[in-house]
C-alpha cells in the first residue's frame, strides 16, 4: 500500500520543512521510495526555494521538480497574494495531478503544507481545502512558544472540522527560552488526543527519533 502524509503547522516558520526533510530521510533509511512535495511556495531566488532544495535533497533521486512544487512565486508573501500579483490562480487540480503523479513514482509521498492549515490560497480555497482534496492524513508540527497552546488546539480543531484525521504531532522546541516547555507539552498530550511523533530539540537540524508505528497504523505498511 502506498502511503501519503501531509504535514502542517501551527503558523509559519515552526519547523515544517525541517521534520518533512527528517521523515523523508527516515523512510528512505528503511528502503523506501520517498518522494517529499511542497505543492505551494512563495519565496525564491533565481527559480531556487530553500523548503523545495531541503525536501529533494532528503527525496530519493530523479523526481521532477514541477511535480514537488506545481506553485512557485518570488514574493516570500501570502501565496494568495503573490499569485494575484503574477496573474496566477492555484487550482487544487493542478496540485492533485502532481501529487498522484509523484505516488506512482514513490512508496510514500510527504507533502509540506504552506504557512499554517488555513492560509488563504485562491479566493476560494484554502491549504484546509488542499489537505481536504488529497485526503491525506496530518501530521501538526507545534513550534513551542508562548501562545503554542491556543495555536495548536485551534488547529487541531479545524483539521477535525475538515473532516481529516491528526496523525500525530511534532513538539518543535523553537524558543530556547521558553518557560516550562516540558509542561506544555504534557498539556498538548493531554488534549490533542494524537500521539506525539519527536520532541525535536532547538538548534541546527540534527537526527532526533521519529516514532513511525503511528504512522504505519494510519496508512497501512507500504
Amino acid at each position: 500500500m502506498k502511503a501519503g502524509f501531509f504535514v502542517t503547522g501551527t503558523d509559519t516558520g515552526v519547523g515544517k520543512t525541517m521534520f518533512s526533510a527528517a521523515l523523508l530521510q527516515r523512510f528512505g533509511a528503511l528502503g523506501l521510495r520517498a518522494a517529499g512535495m511542497k505543492p505551494v511556495a512563495a519565496g525564491s531566488r533565481d527559480g531556487s526555494n530553500e523548503d523545495i532544495e531541503a525536501l529533494i535533497a532528503a527525496s530519493s533521486p530523479g523526481l521532477d521538480r514541477k511535480l514537488v512544487c506545481p506553485y512557485l512565486f518570488d514574493a516570500p508573501i501570502a501565496p494568495h497574494i503573490a499569485a494575484s500579483e503574477t496573474g496566477i490562480t492555484i487550482d487544487l487540480a493542478v496540485i492533485e495531478r502532481a501529487f498522484g503523479a509523484l505516488s506512482a513514482q514513490a512508496d510514500v509521498v510527504v507533502i509540506e503544507g504552506v504557512g499554517g492549515f488555513r492560509v488563504p490560497l485562491n479566493e476560494r480555497d484554502d491549504a484546509a481545502d488542499m489537505a481536504r482534496r488529497l485526503g491525506l492524513p496530518l501530521i501538526l508540527v507545534v513550534g513551542l512558544r508562548l501562545g503554542c497552546l491556543n495555536h495548536a488546539l485551534l488547529t487541531r480543531d479545524a483539521i477535525e472540522s475538515a473532516g481529516l484525521t491528526l496523525t500525530g504531532w511534532v513538539a518543535n522546541r523553537i524558543d530556547p527560552g521558553m518557560a516550562r516547555a516540558g509542561e506544555n507539552i504534557q498539556a498538548l498530550l493531554e488534549r490533542l488526543q494524537a500521539p506525539l511523533l519527536a520532541d525535536v530539540p532547538f538548534g541546527p537540524p540534527s537526527d532526533f527519533p521519529i516514532a513511525l508505528e503511528p504512522l504505519w497504523r494510519a496508512r497501512g505498511s507500504p
